[in-house]
């Protein structure tokens, strides 16, 4: 596990900010440093909320192999890396999205730590219920709630279902992962209401007919991991697949974004979903940090920023970001950079500026 500066680590040479922001937590800044919601009446005018889910799944100390403490600090983590930065301003865009959107940050989701180490049925569904509330008054507010979680459901079902309620219309979902997380049930629990990490969008799509396959963007996943009827179910219901081999083959990075307008064909709203395990074993960072769920022929860091980049641009209605590669500080930065680009992309789809 590649070594994790610490928080004062983090700020050296910062000077320009290393008083200068608001603090969730002594250690925790806001998402680069945007105000702190305490309470919904904060949200209200917000164009995009930031809230931080920490939740990993199942009974123990590890998950995929890797000590759970570290998947739980990615909330942590991802906010101290953020504030190494000046704020907005994109400077690839010449774009400042403070001077486009309001963005507070809504800090963590009350989880109890004994949810992510006691894998009962019960702690679960309670910590999807703390999110979902969340992710509710933001929608409430008018604003994209950003969701930077773990495990499912806290940071997929809790999300995907709030905005198929919220939604007046179809929804369309955009999906990056490994793996299709479409089994027909959770593998951990057995238990009908758990939206686990092999369910969730199965159950997603039963418990919420908004929702249809022919409006799936699925990207990312490779090899031999997946039952070969649920794949064939998905394909012969529409779903627009792009696994990575088709993707380095044939379709390049702007076949993948040609091919999302999918999402958006017919329908009034659109979730996107990153689960971060989509860059297996690529991206700037050496090392099997993923644990178990490192595969070959990753997606890059550019690639997963890109995407986020042409969604916020099209337009959608919630985000959530899953299986955040733990313990490096890079790997956090790659989720500051795809929020922060996510973000730019709202703006300049606020200003007309999107030429899509």
């Amino acid at each position: 596990m590649p070594h994790y500066p610490s928080w004062q680590d983090t700020l050296a040479g910062k000077t320009w900010r290393t008083t200068h922001f608001p603090r969730i937590k002594a250690d925790m800044p806001t998402f680069l440093g945007v105000p702190y919601a305490i309470r919904d009446e904060d949200l209200a005018g917000a164009d995009a909320v930031i809230i931080g889910a920490p939740f990993a799944a199942g009974w123990g100390t590890k998950y995929s192999g890797v000590d759970k403490a570290e998947w739980l600090a990615a909330t942590v983590r991802v906010r101290q890396q953020s504030i190494r930065y000046r704020g907005g301003y994109v400077q690839d865009f010449d774009l400042d999205i403070f001077e486009h959107l309001k963005v507070v940050d809504y800090g963590d989701v009350d989880i109890p730590l004994e949810a992510s180490y006691e894998g009962t049925v019960e702690r679960i569904l309670e910590a999807q219920e703390g999110v979902e509330r969340k992710v509710k008054a933001a929608l409430a507010a008018g604003a994209v709630p950003i969701v930077i979680g773990q495990n499912s459901p806290c940071a997929s079902y809790a999300i995907g279902r709030p905005v198929a309620e919220h939604v007046k219309g179809p929804v369309g979902m955009i999906s990056l992962d490994t793996h299709w997380d479409c089994w027909p049930y959770d593998w951990a629990t057995m238990n009908d209401h758990v939206a686990g990490s092999t369910n969730w969008k199965d159950k997603l799509f039963r418990d919420c007919p908004s929702y249809a396959i022919r409006n799936l963007v699925e990207i990312g996943e490779r090899g031999m991991l997946e039952n070969p009827d649920i794949v064939r179910h998905y394909l012969r219901n529409g779903a627009c697949f792009m696994p990575m081999w088709k993707i380095r083959t044939e379709l390049g990075i702007q076949g993948v974004i040609d091919n999302l307008r999918h999402a958006y064909d017919g329908t009034a709203g659109v979730y996107a979903h990153f689960d971060m395990d989509v860059l297996g074993g690529a991206g700037p960072t050496e090392g099997d940090i993923l644990g178990e769920l490192a595969e070959p022929i990753g997606m890059t860091d550019y690639e997963a920023i890109r995407i986020a980049h042409e969604v916020g641009k099209r337009g959608c209605d919630g985000l959530s970001f899953l299986c955040i590669p733990p313990g490096s500080a890079i790997m956090y930065r790659v989720i500051v950079y795809a929020v922060t680009y996510f973000l730019a992309g709202l703006a300049m789809r606020k200003a007309g500026q999107t030429g899509t």
